[in-house]
């Protein structure tokens, strides 16, 4: 498995005291023959750091799907469109590829194919006399779309509750066994009011990646989603519970010393009012995975699951430093 430590560490450095926010980047995936889709992209956002993946197959797409925050997936041919389209089908009917807009372009198709193309889930066809300034915006708009989707969360655009209620009721009708990691910091709301929002958002979108990163790594058929706040979701197979939980809790205890400016590092604790209004001290951030087990169909709906999270995640929580939990008592 690649160093998802060092890869994590680039990305998200401890505070600064003059820190600046980073420009967003915007990352494309690219399909394309006889097009060149990426020159264009490269042009229209020439004032933006843009990263350009490219992908020749559906099995690739999901591989850099799971590595990157793929803005938008762009697909473009001169010649017959029914592969391309076979592949846009594909894209939707795939839980965690849906949420990302897909941007096709012939120059000269065929109607039935544009149809098609909306039909199976395309937010954009563009077609016709190629004009920059239009394909730019046309573009721009349908990422900014996505963005506005409820399904998907803003900061780590990860499928939101929409999309994880989805999956989830999907895999209890096809009865499946799977196991639901509900993650949540613990006492991030200390961290936020003592930091800020801004690098509040930045442990929020950090511990979005490791636990992401870790999932699609060691299980790459697995679903991360994220609930709203420091809440997160992952569904992954029974049998790889140990391995995924305690990687998770290790990556993350390892990096998160480093979001604290060295002499609270140094000091392992913050020092801020809690929620009655009284100066408490804080230790380290850390983790908690509550994880309950849907073995031989033992729930039937989502309402049976949630009350035994809940609790289950009180008794996580409990603990001191780093936990995951797994729910070993019987449905109630």
């Amino acid at each position: 498995m690649q160093s998802i430590e060092n890869t994590i560490l680039e990305n998200w450095p401890g505070p600064k005291t003059n820190d600046v926010k980073a420009k967003k980047t915007y990352h494309f995936a690219i399909k394309q023959s006889g097009i060149s889709l990426d020159f264009h992209i490269s042009k229209f956002f020439r004032d933006t750091t843009i990263s350009i993946h490219h992908f020749d197959s559906f099995g690739s797409l999901i591989t850099i799907c799971q590595h990157h925050d793929i803005d938008a997936i762009m697909i473009g041919r001169k010649s017959d469109m029914l592969k391309e389209i076979e592949l846009v089908r594909a894209i939707k009917e795939n839980v965690f590829l849906s949420i990302i807009p897909i941007i096709l372009y012939h120059p000269d198709p065929k109607d039935e194919d544009v149809i098609a193309a909306y039909e199976n889930g395309a937010e954009d066809f563009i077609y016709g006399r190629w004009i920059d300034k239009l394909v730019e915006v046309r573009i721009k708009k349908t990422i900014e779309r996505s963005h506005r989707d409820l399904a998907v969360n803003p900061s780590t655009h990860l499928p939101g509750p929409t999309i994880i209620e989805r999956e989830i009721n999907t895999q209890l009708q096809l009865k499946s066994q799977f196991a639901i990691c509900y993650a949540d910091l613990d006492n991030f709301k200390a961290y936020n009011d003592y930091y800020g929002y801004v690098q509040g958002d930045k442990i929020i979108k950090l511990t979005a990646r490791v636990i992401k990163d870790i999932v699609f790594d060691l299980c790459p058929g697995g679903f991360v989603g994220h609930i709203a706040g420091d809440d997160y979701i992952a569904i992954i197979p029974i049998s790889q519970v140990d391995e995924v939980c305690s990687e998770i809790l290790k990556v993350f205890d390892s990096l998160i010393p480093y979001q604290y400016k060295e002499e609270d590092r140094n000091r392992g604790f913050i020092t801020t009012k809690n929620r009655k209004d009284e100066i408490e001290s804080f230790p380290i951030l850390t983790l908690s995975i509550s994880v309950l087990l849907n073995e031989n169909g033992t729930f039937s709906h989502m309402g049976e699951m949630s009350k035994m999270l809940a609790d289950l995640k009180k008794a996580t929580k409990q603990k001191e430093g780093s936990n995951y939990m797994i729910e070993r008592r019987k449905k109630y």
